[in-house]
């Protein structure tokens, strides 16, 4: 049985999951806040290679102070739910604060509610295998270190400095909840078309630290790949790849 855990942009842990075995070691550093994040509300969507609309967005943002809490909702055609909800703080460095996904549904093999609190300490996971698996609950206490970031790895790219690459961690969800590591790389620019008006777009690799476990894998990971507008107010421009271990390659951009 493989488990998987979710992660939207930030959502990258699933790649992993089912073939940790161990806790990965804090080494990072949190990432320097250079642009603050503010409200925000999109419409982003999910398709597939050939082009089709299999999942519409509804994201929610809204800043208080330097707290911001985020919430990302894709809403399948086949039923399913990417339901992701993430507090993080923004003073002088990015720090998670607590953390909420719920995923459902014929999209996901399997199905998956957690939440982690970085103030009490806390989570709790609620897995099923299948729809006829019996349903699982995980409680317990973890300590996440500050350079952990689930659903935030779209922020921390957008921040990162020029040809700047960084390792980040993520707390996956295998069902129980273990750290990943996680490298973001730079590849260059690439010319894109905003409308008619030609901009950069810097392109970024987001690849899992599998060390020995990467010699287990009978097929190779899928690349993750994230494309964000550069410049004096870097944007989200678009992602691209699986959503869960060995799954399909999905494209999540602005509607």
């Amino acid at each position: 049985m493989k488990h998987t855990a979710p992660g939207f942009l930030g959502f990258l842990t699933i790649l992993v999951a089912s073939l940790l075995v161990a806790p990965s070691v804090a080494l990072a550093e949190p990432i320097t806040v250079r642009f603050t994040e503010g409200v925000t509300r999109g419409f982003p969507v999910i398709r597939n290679l050939k082009g089709e609309k299999i999942a519409q967005g509804d994201l929610i943002q809204v800043a208080r102070g330097d707290r911001v809490e985020s919430r990302m909702v894709f809403r399948f055609r086949d039923g399913s739910l990417y339901d992701e909800t993430v507090a993080f703080a923004q003073d002088g460095v990015f720090t998670l604060l607590s953390y909420r996904l719920v995923q459902h549904g014929p999209s996901f093999p399997e199905s998956i509610e957690a939440w982690v609190d970085r103030t009490t300490e806390r989570y709790e996971v609620r897995y099923k295998a299948d729809q006829e698996s019996v349903e699982e609950t995980y409680r317990g206490r973890i300590t996440l270190p500050g350079d952990v970031y689930n659903g935030l790895l779209t922020t921390l790219i957008k921040n990162l400095g020029p040809g700047a690459s960084e390792t980040v961690q993520i707390l996956a969800f295998t069902p129980k909840p273990r750290l990943v590591k996680m490298l973001l790389t730079p590849t260059g620019t690439e010319p894109v078309l905003i409308g008619e008006s030609p901009q950069q777009a810097l392109h970024y690799k987001i690849k899992p630290q599998l060390g020995l476990f990467a010699s287990l894998l009978i097929a190779d990971v899928p690349d993750i790949n994230m494309w964000v507008l550069s410049g004096e107010a870097p944007g989200f421009l678009k992602f691209e790849g699986p959503l869960y271990f060995m799954g399909p390659i999905w494209r999540i951009e602005p509607n």
